[in-house]
């Protein structure tokens, strides 16, 4: 594994083959995939329940991705058992094992990449690079915890001794069943790194992806299906999210939760959790972010330009890390907006399967009406749209959900739109004289996912990193001010409403959150 390439945003298309493969990928999935119907999978069984839902692609309402079930409240409980069941059989399966089953996924994934990017363009209307990205982002993060996995020699150390003739030893055990719950915005690689987080340490998993990203989820099940990991030790459920979370709350063999999403949902799961289960059991939650951007006097304006606009409307903002707050030294706040301007009017919003696609529609009406909400209540209070602001609802957008990519200025401090997670290509700029201002407008939030600096000066970048109150931070990153972490390079953790743990997927101590330890002393006399 050592002598595998590092794939990066940066390396991704150097590859002259990308294109055509793609392109036939697409035409691949439209006959293989398109239209038809789903089950669920409850252990070694394929289940019909009856009544289905219709997951239909943001590009264009009228492409129908698949008809998928709802589960009703017996199937999860029924999953769950699965789970619970074939706990003793994989946790038991040396660890060695268990990294050999995760490194055959991983190059799964490598060999159906282009399917599963094509899926994902359809699917949530990603481009074909953000696409292709997050297929490479989940291949590399499984063989980064493989690696992981054997430096921590699966988590066995001897310590000690603790007296005479004491012989001790440390062994890290899995908790049982997790329930694994992902979003829309990285259907394939978020659900990806909690799977496989829970699995590679010996947990077994019910997994069930948002509805509006099932064929992505489904797809990701039968990689690890495909891999090696046995009926049971991993189950795949769709349909209603009340249901689902009505029965994982209060079912007692469930040992523990893996979500992300929004933090609405994420903390009701967890107050759920907490008083539905007999004692105290683990919960990993990502909760998304109000991402701030700061651009010092002394910045590179040139770079800044191009990583605010990378990390605001990148994937259309839809991105629990995408630059959301822009902060601005006055000195060249109306310098730095007219180049932001500028080059945020060349963004091309398309249709994602084209080629030279940089933003495609938002995931649902409910978000295209938000757009037009939060537009309309940010001019209301007096704020200017300095560019974008449109809902494009002529052809050739029409029947899909597209929006222009937004830049809003002199909105009051005090107004909740500088304060609440919008999701959308909408970012708010303010103008600041000194960087303690500008750091404290940053952590004036309950989120602290993701932030970003410019400036050339080493003492103001040292600064911003010992008092910035987030847990992802980057310094004048043209590739995106706050979005684009790679499994290895950065871990991507969430502080205060950000997250629950303390420990980010890509990072060295993620696994720790599915494991527990286990002190064995022998007295040896």
């Amino acid at each position: 594994m050592s002598g595998q390439q590092k794939i990066t945003y940066v390396t991704l298309f150097a590859d002259p083959t990308i294109h055509p493969n793609f392109e036939g990928a697409l035409k691949e999935v439209e006959t293989k995939y398109l239209g038809k119907s789903y089950p669920i999978y409850i252990g070694d069984e394929e289940v019909w329940t009856g009544e289905e839902f219709e997951d239909r692609s943001p590009i264009d309402e009228t492409i129908l991705v698949g008809k998928f079930q709802r589960a009703r409240r017996e199937h999860v409980k029924r999953a769950i058992d699965a789970a619970d069941a074939s706990f003793t059989r994989w946790s038991e399966l040396d660890w060695r094992e268990r990294v050999r089953v995760m490194e055959r996924a991983a190059r799964l994934i490598d060999e159906r990449k282009f399917e599963i990017a094509a899926v994902i363009t359809y699917e949530v209307g990603k481009n074909r690079l953000e696409a292709l990205a997050e297929c490479w982002e989940a291949v590399d993060a499984i063989r980064y915890y493989c690696r992981v996995m054997e430096e921590n020699n699966g988590y066995q150390r001897d310590l000690g001794p603790g007296g005479p003739g004491e012989v001790c030893r440390m062994v890290a055990k899995p908790y049982g069943a997790w329930v694994v719950i992902s979003p829309f915005n990285f259907p394939f690689m978020l659900a990806n790194g909690m799977i496989l987080g829970a699995l590679i340490t010996g947990n077994t998993v019910v997994f069930k992806p948002t509805s509006e990203a099932p064929l992505a989820g489904l797809l990701l099940y039968r990689v690890y299906r495909d891999a090696g990991v046995p009926p049971g030790a991993i189950n795949f459920l769709t349909g209603p999210g009340d249901v689902f979370e009505e029965e994982v709350t209060t079912n007692t063999k469930v040992a523990g939760i893996a979500f992300t999403g929004s933090k609405d949902v994420g903390m009701r799961l967890y107050r759920k959790f907490l008083t539905g289960q007999p004692y105290p059991k683990p919960v990993v939650l990502e909760m998304g972010s109000k991402n701030p951007t700061i651009v010092t006097d002394k910045a590179d304006l040139n770079k800044a330009v191009t990583g605010v606009l990378r990390a605001a409307f990148g994937y259309s903002g839809q991105k629990c890390s995408a630059t959301s707050r822009l902060y601005v030294h006055e000195r060249v706040y109306d310098r730095f907006l007219e180049e932001l301007v500028r080059e945020a009017s060349k963004l091309k919003v398309s249709d994602p399967r084209e080629k030279d696609a940089f933003m495609g529609p938002v995931i649902n009406r409910r978000a295209l009406e938000n757009f037009r909400n939060f537009v309309r209540e940010a001019k209301a209070a007096g704020a200017q749209v300095l560019f974008g602001g449109e809902v494009l609802d002529y052809e050739p957008y029409h029947r899909g959900h597209y929006v222009q990519p937004t830049i809003i200025a002199g909105l009051p401090h005090g107004h909740r739109l500088w304060k609440e997670e919008l999701f959308l290509p909408i970012v708010l700029v303010a103008s600041f004289r000194s960087l303690d201002d500008a750091l404290q407008m940053s952590n004036d939030t309950e989120y602290g996912l993701t932030a970003g600096i410019f400036s050339e000066d080493r003492s103001e970048v040292e600064r911003f990193f010992e008092r910035i109150q987030f847990g992802v931070c980057y310094a004048n990153r043209r590739g995106g001010s706050t979005t684009g972490a790679w499994p290895g390079a950065q871990t991507f953790v969430g502080w205060k409403a950000s997250g629950a743990t303390g420990k980010g997927i890509g990072g060295p101590h993620y696994l720790l959150t599915f494991l527990r330890e286990q002190s064995r002393t022998v007295v040896e006399e």
